[in-house]
C-alpha cells in the first residue's frame, strides 16, 4: 500500500518509541518504573466521579452531543476563567469544548494554515504541536529555546522571509518539557509581535495551576484580582499561577488558549479540555471539529463542570504533592552527583545529560530502561534543541522516585 506523504514526519514519536522500549524491558523481566509519560497517578476527586456516575442512569445523556448541548460546560469554563483571571468570557462565542487540549493544538493548524505556510513552534516543544502542522501541509520554523534565554524564544532571530510566509505561532508556558514559566512581560511582547506580523497566537496552557510557591519571582503579573464566587461557584483556593495570554491580549484580538482538566484535576483518561479565545478563531476550530467528531459523552462534561465549579482544595493538594515529589527527586539526583535545576512548575524534571550520553538522549533512555526498568523521555523527542536532555515525569510516590534514582546511580556507574 502507498500512504500519504504527510505521514512521513509523524514516524518518530517520543511516546510511541519509549512505549516499545518499555514493553521490551518488561518482556525481559524488568520491573518498570515509568517516568516517561506525564499522566497523573493521582485520582480525580469524588465530586467529579460522582457527577459522571450519576449521569449514567440518565438516558438523555446517552446520545450524540452537539454544540448547543454543551452550554452548561461552556458556562462553567467561562466562569472558572473569569474567577481566575478577572477577564470576561462569552460562553457562546469564545469557548469551545475539546477532547483534551491536544485536539485543539492538533486541529488548529487545519483552520489557519494553507499548504506551505509556516508555523512558528517552540524547540523543544510538545510533539502534537508539530504533528498538527504537518497534517495541515504546513512548514515548521523551530524557535530554539535555550537555558541562557530562560527557555524563551528570541523573536528577533526569526528570518524575515520565514515571517512573510508565517500564519501562526504556538507558545506553551509553563513549558513542557523544560518546566520554564513565561512572565507576563514576555506575553505582552509576543502579542505585539503577532499583531505586527498578522500571526495567530496559540497558547497551550495545560499547567495553569501546576506552579510552585517558591517560583513566585518568575511569574510577575500572575496573581489574579480578588473576586467572589460567580453563580454560587467556589473561587479557586490557590492564588499563585502562571499568566494567561489574555492578560496580554485582553480584547482577544489575535489569540486562542487551550486548557485541559488532565493536570489540575487528574482527568487525563476522561479526555476533556476546552479552548477560550477570539470568536473567529473559535468558529474556525469549531468548523474543523464538526468534520471530525461530535463531543465526548455528556456525563464526562458534567464531571468536568463539577471540577471547575466545585471545591478546589484537591488542586492545591495535587500541587503540593508534585512539589514534594520534585524536591525528593531533585535532592536524590544531586546526592548521586547529577546536578539538575529545581523546576518552577509542571510535573517534570528537565535534566541535562551527563557524559557519555550528552548528545544521544534516545540511546540513554533506551539503555536505561533496558538495564534498570526506569523509563524516561529523551529530549530529542521534543525537538532538535532538546538533544542532550532527558525529561522525568514525577508520577510516582517519593519512595518509588528515590528507588528510581538508586537504579539510575547503578546505571551511571
Amino acid at each position: 500500500m502507498q500512504f500519504a506523504k504527510r505521514l512521513q514526519p509523524l514516524k518518530f514519536n517520543v511516546f510511541a518509541d519509549m512505549d516499545r522500549a518499555k514493553a521490551l524491558a518488561r518482556a525481559a523481566g524488568q520491573n518498570a518504573i515509568d517516568l516517561s509519560l506525564g499522566s497523573s497517578d493521582l485520582p480525580a476527586a469524588a465530586h467529579i466521579t460522582d457527577a459522571i456516575a450519576n449521569s449514567l442512569s440518565d438516558p438523555s445523556t446517552h446520545g450524540y452531543l452537539l454544540f448547543n448541548g454543551t452550554r452548561s460546560f461552556r458556562e462553567a469554563a467561562a466562569s472558572w476563567y473569569e474567577q481566575k483571571f478577572g477577564i470576561a468570557v462569552n460562553p457562546e462565542t469564545e469557548v469551545l469544548p475539546l477532547i483534551g487540549s491536544q485536539e485543539g493544538t492538533a486541529h488548529m493548524p487545519l483552520a489557519v494554515l494553507n499548504p506551505g505556510d509556516f508555523a512558528l513552534l517552540l524547540d523543544p516543544g510538545y510533539p502534537s504541536h508539530a504533528g498538527g502542522v504537518y497534517l495541515a501541509g504546513g512548514q515548521i520554523y523551530p524557535m530554539p529555546i535555550l537555558a541562557e534565554n530562560q527557555f524563551l524564544p528570541v523573536f528577533e532571530d526569526i528570518p524575515m522571509p520565514v515571517l512573510a510566509q508565517s500564519k501562526m505561532m504556538v507558545l506553551s508556558y509553563p513549558h513542557n518539557p523544560t518546566t520554564a514559566i513565561a512572565p507576563l512581560a514576555f506575553f505582552e511582547k509576543a502579542v505585539t509581535f503577532c499583531r505586527q506580523h498578522e500571526l495567530v497566537l496559540v497558547h497551550d496552557f495545560p499547567y495553569v495551576d501546576l506552579v510552585f510557591d517558591d517560583s513566585l519571582g518568575a511569574v510577575d503579573g500572575a496573581r489574579p484580582p480578588s473576586v467572589g464566587a460567580v453563580d454560587g461557584a467556589c473561587p479557586p483556593s490557590r492564588k499563585l499561577m502562571a499568566p494567561s495570554i489574555f492578560q496580554a491580549d485582553r480584547d482577544k484580538s489575535v489569540a486562542i488558549e487551550f486548557f485541559t482538566l488532565s493536570k489540575s484535576y487528574s482527568m487525563g483518561g476522561f479526555r476533556v479540555g476546552y479552548a477560550i479565545g477570539n470568536p473567529e478563531l473559535i468558529t474556525a476550530l469549531r468548523q474543523v471539529k464538526a468534520a471530525v467528531d461530535f463531543n465526548q459523552y455528556l456525563g464526562i462534561l458534567n464531571g468536568a463542570s463539577a471540577a471547575l465549579m466545585g471545591p478546589q482544595d484537591t488542586v492545591t493538594t495535587s500541587v503540593e504533592t508534585f512539589k514534594k515529589r520534585r524536591d525528593v527527586f531533585v535532592n536524590a539526583l544531586r546526592a548521586i552527583g547529577w546536578e539538575v535545576p529545581v523546576p518552577p512548575a509542571t510535573m517534570y524534571v528537565w535534566a541535562k545529560l551527563p557524559a557519555p550520553w550528552a548528545s544521544d538522549s534516545v540511546k540513554f533512555c533506551t539503555q536505561l530502561v533496558q538495564s534498570t526498568g526506569v523509563a524516561a523521555s529523551p529530549g530529542a523527542g521534543f525537538g532538535k534543541s532538546g538533544e542532550g536532555y532527558v525529561r522525568f515525569a514525577l508520577v510516582e510516590s517519593p519512595e518509588i522516585l528515590e528507588a528510581a534514582v538508586r537504579k539510575i546511580a547503578e546505571f551511571l556507574n
